[in-house]
């Protein structure tokens, strides 16, 4: 059964991150279905389609969060093409995670940057 929430949280998923958000929950299925339904339903049909911020500002603090956590990069390989999806220029995106350096430090930054860089070229913006 779809909940309202569910259905909510579904569209503003596929807004933000598309295929790659709905290839996450389907990688649930098989081991934690209830993982991705949380995902949808409270991720994004409670705190992505809250008021307040819009979906760039909140792509950019997505970034910086899983950046300065540090062993995100699936994650992070999935909301940098969410970041562009919702209209983020590769500019914006290296220059949060250029932000991210005094406090989280080169090595997390570092990594974030090379997902950066794999994620541009496979939509071709470097080439």
């Amino acid at each position: 059964m779809t909940t309202e929430r569910y259905a909510r949280g579904w569209d503003k998923l596929m807004e933000i991150d598309g295929e790659g958000g709905a290839r996450v929950v389907d990688s649930l299925q098989d081991i934690a279905p209830d993982l991705g339904k949380y995902v949808v339903e409270f991720g994004f049909g409670d705190i992505y389609c809250r008021e307040g911020l819009d979906s760039k500002q909140r792509q950019l603090i997505t970034l910086s969060s899983l950046t300065t956590q540090g062993g995100c990069e699936p994650q992070l390989k999935v909301h940098i093409n969410a970041a562009l999806n919702v209209g983020l220029s590769p500019k914006e995106i290296i220059e949060a995670l250029l932000h991210c350096i005094p406090y989280t430090g080169f090595p997390r930054v570092l990594n974030a940057t090379f997902v950066a860089k794999e994620v541009f070229y496979g939509r071709k913006i470097l080439q």
